[in-house]
């Protein structure tokens, strides 16, 4: 009897050591892999330099916010390794982050769209729900890339003393201007929308470079498709800049914590009457009915 007792507990602990270690990918397994010393056409994307600056920036940033989580923050900073992807995973109390010099690289990658990349991230640790079936702390894909240009970006670019340089550089088209204008009061959150919505379209380009499609995505041209039940996985391309977007276009104040449970709290939602700012429904399902009463705290002003 002891031995069966001693064998089951093993067994669980196994279990759930296996259940702590999973991990998260910014896209689809992939075979590309672009090495540092890399000649032969693929190499772009930032430097190390940029690379060190973006993670340590966004680690000061975070590491506060994941210890009054609950956990610590691990961030592993593999510039040599060609992997074109990036990783999160719980072991224990840790909770890691894996970037690698491969996706830096990508020709495609500006270095906002290579701290999005971390964003998208940190947000299957912070991003809150829909939280990924089978999973008891990863926020889903879709949910990822929100938080990441709906809070994480926003901390990121409010304190950068080159935010206006960069913002006049960018040659944003006209209508995320435009819309990012409307949306908000202050040039510093103006620049902020155009930032992180250049920075999703930087990281668009990439799965539309590894997805192997001709179709660029656009700003103009959302995903219609209506899902019946939240998409769990990797959206298509199209999808993705929607959502990074949208997440920009949000005006909910990034200091507003999103939650593990409340699909409202932190975000822009049908319920409280937001008409811009709305997670896709191309991954999207909302599970509140937009007729219940407003959540005043969160109400649009």
């Amino acid at each position: 009897m002891k031995f069966l007792l001693a064998l089951s507990i093993l067994l669980f602990a196994v279990q759930f050591s296996f259940s702590c270690t999973e991990g998260e990918g910014l896209v689809e397994e992939n075979d590309l892999y672009i090495s540092a010393t890399d000649k032969s056409g693929k190499t772009g994307g930032i430097s190390q330099e940029r690379f060190d600056s973006v993670i340590e920036k966004l680690t000061e940033l975070y590491e506060p916010i994941v210890a009054q989580a609950g956990g610590q923050l691990v961030v592993r900073a593999n510039w040599t390794d060609g992997t074109v992807n990036a990783y999160a995973q719980r072991i224990g109390s840790s909770w890691i982050v894996q970037m690698f010099g491969g996706l830096a690289r990508h020709s495609t990658i500006t270095e906002d769209g290579f701290a999005l990349v971390m964003c998208h991230e940190l947000g299957h640790h912070l991003g809150g729900t829909p939280i990924k079936r089978g999973s008891f702390w990863a926020s889903n894909e879709g949910q990822s890339d929100y938080f990441a240009t709906l809070k994480c970006l926003r901390k990121y670019f409010e304190n950068d003393e080159q935010h206006d340089e960069i913002v006049s550089k960018l040659e944003a088209p006209e209508e995320v201007v435009q819309t990012c204008h409307q949306q908000w009061s202050s040039e510093l959150d103006r620049g902020i929308c155009i930032r992180g919505s250049m920075a999703g379209f930087s990281v668009a380009r990439l799965f539309q470079a590894l997805r192997r499609q001709t179709r660029e995505p656009a700003f103009t041209s959302p995903d219609p498709t209506v899902v019946t039940r939240i998409d769990d996985n990797h959206p298509a391309t199209q999808c993705r800049l929607d959502t990074y977007y949208q997440g920009a276009l949000c005006t909910v104040d990034h200091t507003i914590d999103v939650s593990n449970e409340d699909e409202v709290q932190g975000t822009c939602h049908q319920v409280n009457h937001f008409d811009m700012g709305l997670r896709p429904l191309c991954w999207f399902k909302p599970t509140i009915d937009s007729n219940e009463p407003d959540n005043p705290e969160l109400a649009k002003l």
